[in-house]
């Protein structure tokens, strides 16, 4: 898919101009649905996989999808600086200002590896700390999820147009059910911690998904609670994070404080987190 060129936003982040988070997070979905055709294509074929330093899988699908994005982003959004995960798996971690975007080219490189479906791209804007605007799409599943001032989700192939406004479902959060709440765990990741926070929560269910998609299944009101204390990266939860909130959820760190990005001393890694739905059935 070609994305014509467009207009810029107005100097941001540096000229004080209003961020318009529904037009960045729309940007962000195009450049999503065009990486995912080269994500698709490594798919299908054999995708070289192979061990970053840190031991965590890499292949092509997240080399040649971050390659597609930041090319894109520098000529929609040359303003911004940009962080992205092989790029700072190869040293670059360094973004100036308060205002910058988090890529994760393929979240889930594991689900992607193991032919589930259970993969996502991820693309996200942070403005003083917050996610601002983000997009989550699974290519496998066809399946889109949009953050910006609401959230929308939509059925779009890879490599289509992205579908207007007007044809997308908005999405919301739901109560928390009266019978008892519906948990969200990682596929590829378990421990401890999370049976013992969720031992004291009233679960009448629970369910394993890969990448972000626990995110966007709490944002659409599918699920009520997402728990994880293993180590995770502001790239891979930003996207996800940004599309919980625009639909009335949140994320709270260990601290019960919503979860902050922008962590530069910590090398951006995220501590423990909880996504919530409904903000009424947080517990501590």
């Amino acid at each position: 898919m070609s994305i014509e060129t467009k207009p810029l936003l107005a100097e941001a982040p540096d000229g004080g101009a209003p961020i318009d988070q529904d037009a960045i997070a729309d940007i962000f979905a195009e450049i999503a649905l065009e990486a995912a055709v080269a994500v698709m294509a490594v798919y299908a074929s054999d995708s070289h996989a192979r061990r970053k330093p840190d031991k965590s899988p890499v292949c092509d699908a997240d080399e040649y999808a971050e390659a597609i994005i930041l090319g894109r982003l520098a000529e929609r959004l040359p303003s911004f600086p940009v962080l992205a995960e092989e790029a700072a798996a190869n040293g670059k971690k360094t973004v100036a200002g308060t205002t910058f975007i988090l890529v994760d080219p393929v979240d889930g490189t594991r689900e992607f590896l193991n032919h589930n479906g259970e993969f996502t791209i991820n693309i996200g804007l942070i403005v003083d700390g917050a996610p601002l605007a983000g997009v989550v799409y699974a290519p496998a599943l066809g399946q889109l999820w949009i953050g910006g001032a609401t959230a929308t989700s939509c059925t779009v192939a890879p490599g289509e147009a992205l579908p207007p406004r007007a044809q997308r479902r908005e999405i919301h959060v739901r109560a928390a059910p009266s019978e008892g709440l519906t948990a969200l765990e990682s596929r590829s990741h378990s421990d401890p911690e999370t049976e013992a926070f969720l031992a004291q929560l009233p679960i009448r269910e629970r369910r394993t998904a890969g990448s972000s998609l626990k995110f966007c299944a709490v944002a659409e009101g599918d699920a009520d609670v997402y728990p994880r204390f293993g180590q995770t990266m502001e790239w891979d939860t930003a996207a996800g994070d940004a599309v919980l909130r625009a639909a009335g959820g949140i994320v709270l760190d260990g601290e019960h404080h919503p979860l902050r990005y922008g962590k530069a001393g910590a090398q951006f890694r995220n501590g423990p987190f909880v996504a919530w739905g409904d903000r009424a059935a947080i517990q501590p």
